[in-house]
This record gives C-alpha cells, structure tokens and sequence, in this order.
C-alpha cells in the first residue's frame, strides 16, 4: 500500500476543490483505516465547493470533505476491539465526545463537543479515511457501495419522517432533494395515505413520484396549499416533513398543516425568517420539531431494516456514479438542479 493517496481538497478559502496528492492519514489507537469503495455528494459538500456564506463561517482549510461513505477496513489501531481488517463498513459523520451531558442522556448526535467527519475531520473524497471505531457501522454485504454510502443520508431522512405517526396520515414533504425523496419513500412503507411532495424542479418531482409520490405540486405553478386543502378533504395535512429550507416552503407547510399536526423540519434556511408565530404554531397548536442527523445507533438500525430487508429500493435516487477525478462534472449537475444522488468512485 502506497504512503500517498489521491484527494479530493480545499486548499483554501473561496469557491472550487482540487484532485491531489497527500499522505494517506495515520491513524491512532481507537481508530480504523477505510478504503473507500463509494461516497456520496451532500449538499453541504456543494456548499463548501461554492463557498457560500454559511462555508466561509463554518469551514477552516485545508480539508478533505466528504461524509458520506462506505468501505473496507484496511488497518486497526491496537486499541480496537470491535473491527477486523476487512471488514465492510459505513460511518455515522457525527463524532461525539462520549463525555457531555447530552452524550450522557443518549443524545450523541447533539453532542455539546460534536466534530462531523469532512466539515471538522478531513473526510472520504479521497481514497483512504480514517475514522474513530465508535462512529464505525458495519454493513451487510447485501448493500452495493454506491447504496451503503448513502446510508447517512438516507438517516436524515428516517428520523424525520419517523419522527411523527405515519400510518395513514396525510403527509405533506415539501423539498425533493434526495432526502426529501428518500422521506417520500419511507412515508409509503410507513403506511401513509396520501403523499403530497412539493418542489419548483420538474425533474425532482418525477424523481418523487418514483419513490411512492401520491400527488406531485410545483409551487411555481399551483397554489400548494389550496391544493394540500383539497386533496386531504379540507383538512390539511396530518404531518408535514419539511426538507427544503425554503422561507416559501416553510410558511406553506404551517398553512397547510391541519390544527393538531406536525411539523419536523431538517430543511436549513440561509438565515432567519419571518413568520405569524401565534397563527402558524401556538393558535393551529402545532407540533414542531427541528430534526439534526441522525440518532446514534436508533436511526441506523432503522434504516438497515428498510434498506438491508428490501422494503425501500433507493437506487433510482442514484443518478449517477462517476470516478473520484470527475468530481468537477458531478458539482456542475447538482448546479444545475438535474441530479439526485451522486456517487463518486475512488481508485482505478
């Protein structure tokens, strides 16, 4: 095995990553080294490669980002107890501290010293990553790579949508990124009536349409929550999952939301927003809950039952799988609103 590795980095602050050469990451005595098989592109990885506001306060280069992953465990720090070499592996990003009061109530994945692998941690745009053994899950052999790599976000997803009673419930999701498809998806195997997706982008409607979709709404066209009105007998939506971030979304889901209903929202806006708190929540008496990751394991197991059992195909999300060194070509067709998931492929 070669001491240099290809990656993917920001060398520094401002806008575009770069293809280069660096030491392939030394690894402590709690820690595991992964070939990385396949890794998936987040939004927040489109954000750093663009370096909107939000990158420039958050990210700190030099960095590898990446984090989401999958890959075979090629080294172990002597200290390991629970992984082989060999071994085939995915990562939860969320890297806690084990010592704070949420890590001690069982709430890792709000951990008060959180460091998330590519944001914190150099991450898995490379060939090699290294990862703390707590944060390692082991992944049956029956997922491809390019769909145990996206078992974190697939998470995000999971808990949000699980996060509220499903089984025939009217939901409302308004965002069709992949996680917000993903939620269609698990709505229809959680047994819901209607699924109401809403997105400006035709090609992500048809992508949520695929995934279970009962009724598509683009809100450039149609007024979503007349629409939402009527299509759940005037009563509104039992549970909104919002995904978008959109100011617009949000102040619709409320509207659409039925008095009693829920909204979990895991969308991030780009900054505050302005909205009738007393009509919208305290009046409509409104359940609101903000979701983050994914928790540490409840969520994984949860997800290995949907995507490990065969209740939830997620490869038509998996638009596209193209080499590490492409990664240019994948950030322009996530640009341009005509991909969903998109996977890159380290090594030859």
């Amino acid at each position: 095995m070669s001491d240099t590795m290809t990656a993917v980095i920001k060398r520094e602050p401002g806008p575009g990553f770069e293809l280069g050469t660096v030491p392939v990451p030394a690894i402590g005595p709690t820690d595991v080294l992964l070939r990385v098989m396949a890794t998936s592109i987040c939004g927040t990885d489109l954000h750093i490669y663009e370096w909107n506001e939000w990158a420039a306060h958050r990210i700190r280069p030099p960095l590898i980002p990446g984090h989401e992953f999958c890959g075979e465990v090629v080294r172990v720090g002597e200290q390991v107890r629970s992984l082989r070499v060999g071994d085939y592996v995915s990562a939860e990003s969320h890297v806690s501290c084990g010592h704070c009061y949420q890590c001690r109530v069982g709430q890792r994945h709000i951990c008060g010293n959180l460091k998330i692998i590519g944001l914190d941690l150099d991450g898995a745009f490379a060939e090699y990553v290294r990862l703390p053994e707590s944060v390692a899950w082991k992944t049956s052999p029956s997922l491809p790579p390019e769909v145990a790599c996206v078992q974190e976000p697939f998470g995000n997803a999971v808990q949000t949508a699980l996060s509220a009673e499903l089984t025939a419930a009217n939901v409302l999701v308004t965002g069709c990124g992949p996680i917000g498809v993903f939620a269609v998806a698990i709505a229809r195997a959680a047994g819901a009536r209607t699924i109401i997706a809403t997105d400006p982008n035709e090609y992500r409607l048809e992508m949520a349409r695929r995934m279970g979709a009962t009724h598509t709404l683009n809100p450039a066209r149609e007024d979503v929550v007349a629409r939402v009105s009527e299509l759940t007998g005037c009563v509104g939506a039992d549970v909104v999952l919002e995904m978008s971030g959109s100011p617009r979304a949000i102040l619709q889901a409320f509207e659409a939301l039925r008095p009693g209903g829920q909204v979990s929202m895991l969308g991030l806006p780009d900054g505050p927003i302005e909205f009738d708190f007393n009509e919208a929540v305290i009046f409509r008496a409104a359940v609101v809950k903000g979701i983050t990751g994914r928790k540490v394991w409840e969520t994984w197991y949860e997800t290995a039952g949907f995507l490990e059992g065969g209740v939830i195909d997620v490869r038509p999300v998996i638009t596209e799988k193209l080499p590490l060194s492409e990664f240019r070509r994948a950030m322009e067709l996530l640009e341009s609103g005509h991909g969903g998931k998109i996977v890159l492929i380290p090594g030859r």
